[in-house]
């Protein structure tokens, strides 16, 4: 299509006037200007548009020389708002953008947001204007901290409402079962052994030859308690974690449901994506199984996570 005359005048047909500091780019882009119907300035005039290129030292208010090369691209004048810079030459975000950067990092856990090939995916994708660098940086540094916002109460009813919120999300979503590359871990004797082995000799053992849910009837199960003192030190637990890692309460309340509401083991979740003991974490999946009574499986279970976190998973789970 030929390239319109009127691409840059104002809706009340006046030209719009720019300003860019005399250099190649001003060589560049003057043709496509003044072709487009609109005027450059010698200075910075009151009302005319400050253009500066991205990555360079511009005052707030400046808008990107990608302007002028977008609105000639697609032939027609674009708004300016999208194109505005920050203080440090950097391509502003939108509402907009931060909305789906927000949204498409949602969920991807603590790990994967840190590194490099969640945004790699989201630049190719073509999300936003940004790089993946940019994107990150934004994420990091002023979406996610939004987000942190901790508990103001230490109302026993809340807290566990926060669990129970977590823990639907938990159970309508599918949970990675995050399998760990440690072949070995450390056992109380010393004795190095994969998690697989272990949970073989613990089935074979004549005192673990039946489930562990037979064995945890013969004594008294701990009871739920909630008091103040209890709710307190949850509540610094979860503050802590969520400062600790720059991370959300549902994250830190799903780690929690994932590692059985174990600290040391949720901690090193947070840190790592991994369990501390090499196990995989527990997923919803996983949880349908242990409901199910069927030896086969529950063999299964203890071969995956080993007997210990079995007999754990079951305690946490009716608690």
């Amino acid at each position: 299509a030929a390239r319109s005359r009127s691409l840059f005048l104002w809706d009340d047909g006046h030209p719009m006037r720019f300003y860019l500091r005399p250099g190649l780019a001003k060589l560049r882009l003057a043709p496509l200007v003044l072709a487009g119907g609109g005027r450059l300035c010698r200075v910075q005039e009151p009302g005319a548009v400050l253009l500066a290129q991205p990555g360079e030292v511009a005052p707030d208010g400046a808008v990107s020389t990608e302007y002028v090369a977008e609105c000639v691209k697609r032939n027609q004048r674009l708004p300016l708002e999208p194109f505005l810079l920050t203080a440090r030459g950097r391509l502003a975000f939108t509402e907009a953008e931060d909305a789906a950067v927000l949204q498409a990092a949602r969920g991807q856990g603590a790990v994967r947001v840190s590194g490099r090939a969640l945004w790699i995916e989201m630049e190719r994708s073509g999300l936003t204007r940004h790089s993946w660098q940019a994107m990150r940086d934004r994420y990091l540094r002023h979406l996610r901290p939004q987000l942190l916002e901790p508990p103001q109460t230490e109302d026993p009813t809340q807290i566990r409402g926060l669990f129970a919120a977590a823990n639907r999300e938990f159970e309508s979503t599918e949970s990675e079962s995050d399998s760990s590359d440690v072949a070995e871990l450390s056992t109380q004797d010393g004795v190095r052994r994969s998690p697989g082995q272990t949970a073989s000799e613990l089935k074979t053992g004549p005192e673990d030859s039946t489930f562990p849910d037979i064995q945890l009837q013969r004594q008294e199960r701990p009871k739920s308690t909630c008091s103040s003192s209890v709710v307190g030190q949850v509540v610094k637990t979860m503050e802590h974690f969520m400062e600790k890692f720059a991370v959300d309460l549902l994250t830190v309340t799903q780690a929690f449901l994932k590692n059985s509401g174990d600290v040391e083991a949720t901690s090193y979740f947070l840190q790592t994506g991994q369990r501390l003991d090499g196990y995989p974490v527990w997923s919803r999946e996983d949880d349908l199984e242990l409901q199910k009574d069927d030896e086969h499986v529950r063999n299964k279970l203890i071969a995956k996570f080993g007997a210990e976190n079995v007999a754990k998973r079951i305690v946490f789970r009716e608690s």
